[in-house]
């Protein structure tokens, strides 16, 4: 018998804690758990992989932003999770309203844990019987492995495959491809009136191939489904490979991206290039997606380079997809450019980020482009600005400055720079709490352009000059027109990092 939320709430370790359930979802009560797990990290879905009771703390949830806290529960919903059990207490006095209307609407269960909870030993109580369960699930998808193994051995297609999986675990089961299309298929013996779709990713050689959803019917047993399909998961890849194999062009832009993905050394991606289509020397620029749908977004990604540019690669691993991009050689910057607006048509979760590598001068460079991106992605989730923005594209070259100093110089260095340059405005903003800082940054990147960076800061002009006077006064007088300017400008930019 599996574990269910309501098994939890009756649990010693989680009932002292004085479980609340804020949010009135149907039949939360007897959804499955597959883990226990605490985090105050609230990016931390791309790490679950549904089926959990995340425990948290509230604190940072305490300083978070309305619209990060709804984001949180937004994502947490779409991957799947049990439910969401948050502590209260001095930090937090109360599970915010946005975030259970967020719950309610997703349809995810918000716990509020009204008394100090210790979450060491909920955990361990209630995973050790989890793992108990565990030991029996795995033995059963083995066991539905094999089952399939020799069906496949027999000459089985996939539609018999998956009628060994339905009979086993008594779900509905479909293998869809990434566009949609149904490749196989089996029914239940039983049809219920209301199911749990249960989804497992299957590639093939490290590319997203299937999607194997499994309809379980709500008085079955999902964690169960869910383990029987992950065990069976090298057999349909199999079968995939056996019904459809992927061409050698293919295969070598695969390996291509692998290669690039690691920073394996140039000559072999001088190889790997020409087999997949990318010339030798032409110019490109690598595409990174950070996304909790990295795998789904595939498809859709290479529909974009497919329009946008003569010959790309892409390559998804776990949270993150990986593109390559081949640019005309005499119009390269325009169709980078090019590319960046194209890619804003991408359709990606709250929470994702996407950024475009500098344009590397052949094949041999692009893990270079690709190491770049994903600094570009590093720096502005560390600075808080680029990430959760909806499906803006970072632009790396952007992030020039950044890049070359987290590389070039070492922190102590940065921050000595930045004091010597801003440290008068840096100690007026900590002692009187003002956005002096903020403010010459922002006028800096306008090209020194008052009214522009008024706006952009919802300023009056009145108020901007009064700033601006004010940080003159600190940091030595009007920089425009001297030396000075480059190292007040570079100075904003390295205080960011």
């Amino acid at each position: 018998m599996s574990l269910l939320l309501a098994d939890a709430f009756e649990h010693e370790s989680l009932k002292a804690a004085e479980p609340v359930l804020r949010t009135d979802v149907p039949g939360a009560p007897s959804r499955q758990l597959r883990w226990v797990h605490s985090s105050e990290v609230l990016d931390i879905a791309p790490l679950l992989r549904g089926g959990e009771l995340l425990l948290s703390g509230g604190q940072a949830l305490a300083t978070a932003s309305d619209e990060r806290r709804v984001n949180y529960v937004r994502q947490l919903a779409a991957r799947g999770i049990a439910a969401l059990a948050i502590e209260t207490g001095p930090e937090l006095p109360a599970i915010p309203e946005s975030m259970l209307d967020a719950g309610q609407e997703a349809g995810l269960p918000i716990i509020e844990l009204c008394k100090v909870a210790p979450f060491v030993g909920i955990m361990q109580a209630i995973n050790s019987l989890l793992v108990s369960e565990s030991v029996a699930q795995l033995q059963f998808g083995d066991e539905t492995s094999h089952a399939m193994a020799a069906e496949l051995a027999h000459g089985g297609g996939l539609d018999q495959l998956l009628a060994v999986l339905a009979s086993r675990t008594g779900a509905s089961a479909r293998l869809v491809s990434p566009s949609g299309i149904t490749l196989g298929s089996a029914t239940a013996a039983v049809q219920p009136e209301s199911i749990t779709v249960t989804t497992v990713e299957v590639p093939v050689r490290g590319v997203l191939a299937a999607r194997l959803e499994l309809e379980v019917p709500d008085d079955g047993d999902a964690n169960l489904a869910r383990v029987a399909g992950e065990r069976c998961v090298d057999i349909l890849g199999l079968a995939l490979l056996q019904r459809m194999p992927p061409g050698l062009k293919e295969l070598a832009g695969i390996e291509l991206m692998r290669a690039i993905s690691s920073g394996t050394q140039s000559w072999r991606l001088q190889q790997l290039g020409p087999a997949s289509g990318f010339p030798a020397s032409g110019p490109v620029a690598a595409v990174v997606v950070r996304s909790s749908a990295a795998g789904q977004l595939r498809t859709q990604l290479d529909g974009i380079l497919d329009d946008a540019v003569p010959q790309s690669a892409s390559y998804a691993d776990n949270a993150e997809l990986i593109a390559l991009a081949a640019l005309p050689a005499g119009t390269a910057m325009v169709s980078r450019m090019t590319l960046m607006r194209a890619l804003q048509d991408l359709e990606v979760p709250d929470g994702s980020a996407i950024a475009v590598g500098p344009l590397a001068g052949g094949i041999g460079e692009a893990p270079w482009s690709l190491a770049e991106a994903r600094l570009t992605l590093e720096l502005t989730a560390r600075a808080g600005t680029g990430i959760g923005d909806g499906n803006g594209v970072l632009d790396a070259e952007d992030f020039a400055v950044e890049r070359l100093a987290e590389g070039s110089l070492d922190q102590a260095t940065r921050e000595g720079f930045v004091q010597r340059q801003l440290g008068a405005v840096v100690e007026h903003d900590a002692q009187r709490r003002s956005e002096l800082m903020r403010t010459l940054a922002v006028w800096l990147d306008t090209g020194c352009n008052t009214a522009q960076a008024a706006r952009e800061l919802h300023l009056e002009r009145q108020s901007m000059h009064h700033r601006l006077q004010r940080i003159f006064e600190l940091c030595g007088g009007d920089p425009r027109g001297t030396g000075r300017l480059a190292a007040l400008h570079l100075a904003t930019r390295l205080a960011r990092l």
